[in-house]
């Protein structure tokens, strides 16, 4: 007997003529009929509407529950205003990275959102990590990601003060008669709206938002190739236990007062390890973007060699770019081979394809900042 689990959307994807594929313990719509290009497409040009209610969500409570949280995270949360949300990173004592996660200041708590597949590991960590003084309540709500360049006039529509914020503000609104959280973020380079919705209301909410004309279905496999051309990391592909921030790229994502010298530097996972690497850059390998030539995707996996036919590094992302029109990937490569503009080659089926490393994002971001 299966005990693959089902989001509150899940008759609809079957409705929808959705592609449904085991994911993070999900069964999950991979695609709808329109296609994985189409839908990347459309998302692009007009607006796609994601279910992500597999992702977990967590409310934290208590007398600090920003102070708490630094201890398993390298963000800065206690900085965090009220009414935002920040990207922030679980660490480990080796310095490698337990998940990415998203968190919003509540005012007189946090809003987590984490990845499926790490659900179960981060809630053990917060309820081991944190003292009993801190309440972690797991949510059973769903969440739907309204993404593309027309997403705010559709919000316009349904929720006009929602229109107000700007990227990564994050508020309590309504739309018709269903209490929603929604953020001004999302997973695809554009501008757009992670909406959370009680369960029993997520399909209603869906069909409404299916019901304006800009918007179409959107499955997993467009969702990884718009993240692709983003340039944003994958957790279990992009980054892991065996990558630090540094290497990762996502310096950025250590906030300053947690850095040397900070107001409260350290005291998370990991923190001698990481800093050192910040403040010596002596880390040996770092994540790129790359480039192909002609059409070949060069995918996850492939072994990545210099010019002198030496082994620098791996590709852990990648595909065809439907909006860049070439192959995109992004990878590990040794810090002699990082610099833009160095052409590494790719091992693919016995043939070493040239690939440039390039800046990310691969695509304009569209994210709206006031």
């Amino acid at each position: 007997m299966s005990d693959i689990k089902h989001t509150p959307l899940h008759g609809l994807h079957l409705e929808l003529g959705g592609k449904m594929v085991p994911f993070a313990g999900y069964d999950m719509p991979v695609q709808y009929p329109l296609g994985v290009k189409k839908e990347h497409e459309h998302t692009r040009a007009a607006c796609g509407l994601f279910d992500v209610s597999h992702m977990g969500q967590i409310l934290l409570r208590g007398p600090r529950p920003a102070e708490s949280l630094e201890t398993l995270v390298c963000a800065d949360v206690v900085g965090l205003p009220e009414g935002m949300q920040r990207y922030a990173l679980f660490t480990g004592q080796e310095g490698g990275i337990l998940d990415d996660l998203m968190v919003a200041n509540v005012g007189d708590h946090l809003y987590l959102v984490v990845n499926a597949a790490c659900k179960d590991q981060d809630i053990a960590l917060l309820e081991t990590g944190l003292d009993t003084e801190h309440e972690i309540e797991v949510l059973d709500r769903g969440l739907l990601a309204l993404q593309g360049p027309q997403a705010a006039t559709v919000m316009q529509r349904l929720c006009p003060p929602a229109c107000e914020m700007v990227f990564m503000q994050h508020g309590h609104f309504q739309i018709d008669d269903i209490p929603v959280w929604i953020s001004r973020s999302g997973y695809t380079g554009e501008d757009g709206f992670e909406i959370s919705v009680p369960a029993d209301r997520a399909e209603a909410l869906a069909r409404r938002l299916l019901a304006e004309e800009e918007v179409e279905a959107i499955g997993l496999g467009a969702r990884d190739s718009l993240r692709l051309e983003a340039g944003l990391c994958l957790y279990g592909h992009d980054i892991d236990t065996e990558t630090t921030p540094v290497e990762a790229g996502l310096i950025w994502a250590i906030g300053k007062p947690r850095r040397r010298g900070g107001e409260r530097q350290g005291g998370f996972p990991g923190a001698d390890l990481i800093l050192h690497q910040v403040e010596k850059k002596d880390h040996q390998r770092k994540r790129v973007g790359l480039l192909g030539e002609g059409r070949a995707p060069v995918r996850e996996g492939t072994e990545l060699f210099s010019g002198d036919d030496d082994s620098i590094g791996v590709v852990t992302s990648g595909g065809f770019g439907p909006s860049v029109g070439r192959p995109v990937a992004m990878g590990y490569v040794t810090i002699e081979n990082a610099e833009i503009g160095t052409t590494v080659y790719a091992e693919v089926r016995g043939k070493r394809l040239p690939m440039t490393v390039s800046k990310m994002p691969f695509v304009q971001p569209g994210y709206f900042r006031g």
